[in-house]
């Protein structure tokens, strides 16, 4: 297990805050919380520019599925194999839209072979591992919705890859209901690690 902490984990990302504001005690806490996630060694985590003007105060981290040995480096435009992003929006005006000031965004990506990504019940069962990896994890969440979806890219013409390739996208949000949201990207880091195909943490996978 490995606590990665981001020299830029307490960065500020105001969207349309103006200059006279300044950041909420709640917001600075919710950011160095989302940095002390404990993670699988296959992981990496860094900080990457959240969207803009989706909410006054906003962080966003990526993670990616990797040899950890190889780089330190998350990309910012997330190319990898298995990639994710979690985007914290804050906004105290949104009490009663998001049940909460704290929503969080999840975007995940990953390949997957055929035999996975034609299964019917992939959505369904992706969808699941959010859920229990949230309740799990004891994050306090509410108002969680989103969408799974699989797909498959044949290529055609001079275009280099295999000639098909098989993706899984999940994207959901939920609001937070506590500034403590080290369990939700723990949550979260798990579901990503069981979409790109990870075996359980302590398993060994044999190689033939």
């Amino acid at each position: 297990m490995q606590i990665v902490i981001d020299s830029e984990a307490t960065s500020q990302h105001k969207t349309s805050a103006t200059p006279a504001e300044s950041t909420p005690a709640e917001f600075s806490e919710a950011v160095e919380s989302m940095h002390r996630a404990r993670l699988r060694p296959e992981l990496t985590l860094g900080t990457i520019r959240p969207p803009q003007r989706l909410a006054p105060f906003s962080h966003a981290i990526g993670l990616e599925v990797g040899n950890q040995e190889e780089s330190d480096d998350v990309s910012t435009n997330s190319e990898g194999d298995s990639f994710g992003r979690l985007i914290l929006l804050h906004d105290p005006g949104a009490e009663e839209t998001w049940e909460g000031a704290m929503r969080l965004v999840a975007y995940i990506q990953a390949d997957m072979d055929h035999a996975v990504a034609s299964d019917p019940l992939l959505p369904e069962v992706a969808w699941q591992w959010l859920n229990e990896g949230l309740e799990q994890a004891g994050a306090g969440f509410t108002n969680l919705g989103g969408t799974v979806t699989s797909t498959t890219s044949v290529r055609f013409g001079e275009i280099g890859g295999p000639p098909s390739a098989y993706q899984v996208e999940m994207r959901a949000s939920w609001t937070a209901t506590g500034t403590d949201l080290t369990a939700h990207v723990e949550a979260f880091a798990a579901v990503l690690a069981s979409v790109a195909g990870l075996p359980p943490e302590g398993v060994t996978e044999l190689r033939r």
